[in-house]
C-alpha cells in the first residue's frame, strides 16, 4: 500500500533550481505526484514507497539547491491519490504572496567554465546564467517568478534554448533569464556618436580605454557602474573631480581572489565573504607600501573596499585586458542615487564618463553593491542591498502588514508580510530629490509586488518631524501611522535579528544625531528595556549646545565650540597647535546669544569636537569622515593609558576627556597616541556605566548598535572590557549598525506596539 504526504518549502526557494531539484530527487526515490511555485514558497505532493519518502524528506533537508535559501519545511501525511509519474506543474496563486524573492546570485563556476569555451554555444556571451547564478530581483518584474513577469520577457527563447528552459534534467530548467547570442540581449559600446555593436567587440574595446587611462560607465546587475584603472593617478584624480567626490574611498573590483589578498589583510572569514553568495564589498586593512593602487583611491585611509567579479561581463572584461584592479564605483554624482536606466545614465554620466558600456537588458530596480566586513563580533553588513536585498530580516510575531520607513541617512524600508520582515536594498540619503524619488519607487515596488492593500497598513516612521521620510510616511495618507524614536529603533534591530522579543537588556546607542523625546539632538544613549515592554533611557552623554543643528556635521570646529565653552581654562584655538578657523568663533557667538543652537548628546558629534583638536578642522566631504580619521590616527599607536571619562549621575561627562586632549596637544604629545587615549577614554567610561546598570538592574546582556559603532577599534576595547565583567554583548549581523538598520527596528516596535494595543 503506497503512502503519500504534502510537503511546503519556505524560503528562498524560487527561481533558485529548487523545482528540479525536487522532480529529480523524486525521479530518484521511485515516487510520484507534482511539484509547483505557490504563494509562500515551494508546494510538494508525492505518494510512493514508504523508504522512498523518509528518504526523499532527508536528502531534501540536507542537500537543497546551493542558490536556495530554506527557512522551514513542513511534511503532513496525505491519502494516495493513484499518481503516475511526477510532474512539473505550472505556478497557482490564491492568496497574498509570501514567497520570498532571491537575491541576485553571482555566477555559477559551470557557466563560468563555458563563458571560455570556444566550442560552448555561449562562449563569450556576458548575460550566460542558469537556475544556480545570475539575475533575480533586479530583472523580476512581479510575482510570481516567471520569464514573462521579468525583464526578460522581450526576448522570445529559440529552439536550443527553449529546449533546456523545458528539460527538468538540464540545469537551465526554468532559468528565467535563460538567453545566448542568438536570441537574447548584447552588449554595445558608446562613445560620443559611435558605436560598437556586438558583445565581445564593445567588451574588447572597452578593456582598452580603460588600459589607456579612460573613465567608462558600465552597466551592471543593479545599475551603472564608473571603471578605471585604479592604478592610474590622473584617471582616479580625473574621476574625483568629474563625479565632485573629493576625498571619500571608492570600491575597487580585483581581477581574482589572489590579487585580492595582495591588496589587503585577509582573514579566513573576510575571504568567505568576499566568495560568498552576496559577493559583497569586502572592507580590510590596506597591505604596507602598496604602490599598484593610485593614493587617491582612499586618501588618508588605511583600508580598501574590495570586491570580486560576479557577473560575465567582469570576468570577460578582465580576460580582454582590462587592469587587474579596476575602480569601480556607484555611477552618480555625488550624494545622488545610482544610475539605473539607460536614458537616465546618458544624460547624468555624460560629463563623468568617457564611453558608455551598454547592456540591451533592462534593470527593473536600481540596486547598489552590498558593503561588509569582517568585524570584531564577527561579520556585519554596513549596506544591505545586491545580494542580500530583499530577504528577510526577521520574523515578527504580527499577521498584519507593516511598512517601516526607516531614517533619512543610509535609508531603507522594511516591508512586513505574514510576520516574515523583507528589508529593501539601500536607497541612500534623503536630502537629495532623487533619493527621496527612489524611496518612493522601492515602496511601491515592495507593496505592489507582495499585493498589500494600502488600507491594511500600520506605517512606522522616525520620530523626527521635519524628516524626509517621515513627511513622505504621513503623505501616503494612510490612517495608521506610528512614530518610533531613532535610537529605540537602533536597539530594536539587534534584537528583532536574533527574534528577542522579551529580553531585557542595557542597550547602548552611540551615533551622530536622532531627534530626541526631549526635542533635543541625541546620540549618546543608554537604554534598559525590551522590544516587547519598551526602553527606558536611563544614561546619556553630557548635553552640550550644537550651534546650527545637524549642519554642524558638516564642520568639526562648529560642533566643537558647542562642547568647548563647557572646557574650563581653555588656550585661544585659533592659534597654533589648534589653528580653528574662523567658524569656531562665529559658532561660539551663536552659542552665546543662543541663536540656532540646539541641545545635543551626541556621540558623533563628540567625535568630530577630539578630530577637530587633532588637527581635522576642514569640512567633512562625506558622511562620518572626521570619526573615521580619527580612528585610521589611533589605530598607529602604541600602547597607552585612557582619558578620564567619567560616568556620574546618570550622565557621561565628556569636559574631563577633552581638557585631557587640549593639555596633551599643547604639550606635543603625538596625535595618535592622544586619539587612542581619546577612544580607550570612551571606552573604560561606557564600561563604567554598562557595569553599574547591570549590576542595579540585574542583566548581563549589552546591546550594541548606531553608527559610531561601525568603529572597530572601539568595539575592540569594549569587548575587552566588558567580557572580562561577564557580559554577554550583542550586535548587528544581518542588518547595518548604522541608520540602514533602522527600520527593522522600527517595524519589530511596531509590532509590539499593535499587539499592546490589541490586547
Amino acid at each position: 500500500m503506497p503512502s503519500a504526504c504534502s510537503i511546503r518549502v519556505r524560503g528562498v526557494v524560487q527561481g533558485v533550481g529548487f523545482r528540479p531539484f525536487v522532480y529529480r530527487l523524486a525521479r530518484a526515490n521511485t515516487l510520484a505526484g507534482w511539484v509547483l511555485n505557490g504563494e509562500e514558497g515551494v508546494e510538494i505532493f508525492l505518494e510512493g514507497a514508504e523508504k522512498g519518502l523518509l528518504a526523499f524528506v532527508r536528502d531534501l533537508k540536507s542537500q537543497p539547491p546551493p542558490a536556495s535559501s530554506v527557512t522551514d519545511i513542513e511534511v503532513l501525511r496525505a491519502d494516495p491519490v493513484g499518481l503516475i509519474g511526477f510532474t512539473i506543474r505550472e505556478s497557482h496563486r490564491h492568496e497574498r504572496l509570501t514567497v520570498r524573492i532571491s537575491p541576485d546570485l553571482p555566477i555559477c563556476d559551470e557557466c563560468l567554465k563555458e563563458l571560455f569555451d570556444p566550442a560552448d554555444r555561449r562562449f563569450w556571451y556576458p548575460y550566460i546564467n542558469c537556475t544556480n547564478c545570475g539575475p533575480r530581483y533586479t530583472v523580476v518584474l512581479r510575482l510570481p517568478y516567471d520569464r514573462a513577469n521579468t525583464t526578460m520577457h522581450d526576448w522570445p527563447l529559440d529552439g536550443y534554448c527553449a529546449a533546456e528552459y523545458r528539460n527538468p534534467g538540464n540545469r537551465r530548467f526554468d532559468a528565467q533569464p535563460v538567453a545566448c547570442a542568438a536570441c537574447g540581449p548584447s552588449y554595445f559600446l558608446r562613445r560620443g556618436d559611435e558605436d560598437v555593436r556586438g558583445s565581445e567587440e564593445s567588451i574588447r574595446y572597452a578593456a582598452q580605454l580603460l588600459k589607456s587611462g579612460s573613465i567608462l560607465a558600465v552597466k551592471g546587475l543593479g545599475g551603472y557602474h564608473l571603471v578605471c584603472d585604479a592604478s592610474n593617478p590622473a584617471a582616479v584624480a580625473a574621476l574625483r573631480e568629474r563625479k565632485y567626490r573629493k576625498e571619500k574611498p571608492f570600491a575597487i573590483m580585483a581581477r581574482d581572489l589572489d590579487v585580492a589578498r595582495g591588496l589587503i589583510e585577509l582573514s579566513a572569514e573576510a575571504e568567505g565573504l568576499l566568495q560568498s553568495s552576496a559577493r559583497p564589498i569586502v572592507l580590510a586593512p590596506a597591505k604596507s607600501e602598496l604602490t599598484q593602487i593610485a593614493a587617491g583611491v582612499a586618501p588618508e585611509n588605511n583600508e580598501f573596499g574590495v570586491m570580486l567579479p560576479y557577473t560575465p561581463l567582469h570576468y570577460l572584461l578582465f580576460a580582454a585586458g582590462a587592469p587587474e584592479v579596476l575602480v569601480m564605483t556607484s555611477a552618480n554624482r555625488s550624494s545622488e542615487p545610482i544610475a539605473y536606466e539607460d536614458y537616465e545614465a546618458l544624460d547624468r554620466l555624460s560629463g563623468i564618463a568617457d564611453a558608455f558600456l551598454m547592456g540591451e537588458r533592462p534593470i527593473a530596480r536600481r540596486v547598489d553593491d552590498s558593503v561588509a566586513r569582517d568585524g570584531v563580533f564577527g561579520p556585519v553588513i554596513v549596506r544591505r542591498a545586491r545580494g542580500y536585498a530583499p530577504g528577510a530580516v526577521a520574523n515578527l510575531p504580527i499577521g498584519r502588514p507593516i511598512l517601516a520607513v526607516g531614517a533619512d541617512l543610509k535609508n531603507t524600508i522594511t516591508l512586513v508580510v505574514d510576520g516574515q520582515a523583507f528589508m529593501s536594498q539601500h536607497i541612500g540619503d534623503l536630502g537629495h530629490y532623487e533619493s527621496l524619488r527612489a524611496l518612493k519607487e522601492t515602496i511601491q515596488d515592495l507593496i505592489s509586488m507582495y499585493e498589500v492593500r494600502a488600507e491594511e497598513l500600520l506605517v512606522v516612521h522616525d520620530s523626527h518631524p521635519q524628516y524626509a521620510s517621515t513627511s513622505h510616511a504621513l503623505a501616503l495618507g494612510i490612517p495608521q501611522t506610528l512614530a518610533v524614536q531613532h535610537h529605540r529603533a537602533h536597539i530594536a534591530s539587534v534584537l528583532a535579528e536574533r527574534g528577542e522579543w522579551e529580553k531585557r537588556v542595557v542597550g547602548v546607542s552611540f551615533d551622530g544625531t536622532g531627534y530626541g523625546d526631549d526635542g533635543g539632538i541625541w546620540g549618546g544613549e543608554i537604554f534598559v528595556g525590551s522590544i516587547k515592554q519598551g526602553f527606558e533611557r536611563v544614561v546619556h552623554l553630557r548635553t552640550a549646545a550644537l550651534p546650527g543643528g545637524d549642519a554642524a556635521a558638516q564642520y568639526p570646529v562648529q560642533a566643537a565650540a558647542g562642547f568647548l565653552v563647557q572646557v574650563d581654562s581653555l588656550p585661544d584655538l585659533t592659534a597654533s597647535p589648534f589653528r580653528f578657523s574662523s567658524r569656531y568663533m562665529q559658532a561660539v557667538d551663536l552659542i552665546q546669544k543662543r541663536v540656532r543652537t540646539f541641545p545635543t548628546s551626541s556621540i558623533g558629534r563628540l567625535f568630530d569636537t577630539a578630530a577637530a583638536l587633532l588637527g581635522f578642522a576642514r569640512e567633512v566631504t562625506f558622511e562620518g569622515q572626521a570619526a573615521m580619521w580619527l580612528e585610521q590616527v589611533a589605530c598607529s599607536a602604541p600602547a597607552t593609558q585612557a582619558y578620564p571619562f567619567p560616568y556620574v549621575e546618570h550622565e557621561l561627562d565628556f569636559r574631563p576627556l577633552l581638557q585631557s586632549i587640549v593639555r596633551d596637544r599643547i604639550r606635543g604629545r603625538s596625535l595618535p597616541e592622544i586619539a587612542r587615549a581619546f577612544q580607550l577614554g570612551l571606552a573604560h567610561g561606557l564600561r563604567d556605566a554598562v557595569v553599574s546598570i547591570g549590576e542595579r538592574c540585574n542583566l548581563n546582556v549589552v546591546v550594541l548598535s548606531g553608527g559610531v559603532f561601525q568603529n572597530e577599534l572601539l568595539l575592540k576595547d569594549i569587548k575587552s572590557l566588558l567580557e572580562v565583567e561577564h557580559f554577554e554583548i550583542w550586535t548587528n549581523h544581518v542588518v547595518p549598525p548604522n541608520d540602514g538598520g533602522i527600520s527593522l527596528g522600527q517595524a519589530a516596535t511596531a509590532a509590539f506596539a499593535r499587539l499592546d494595543r490589541n490586547n
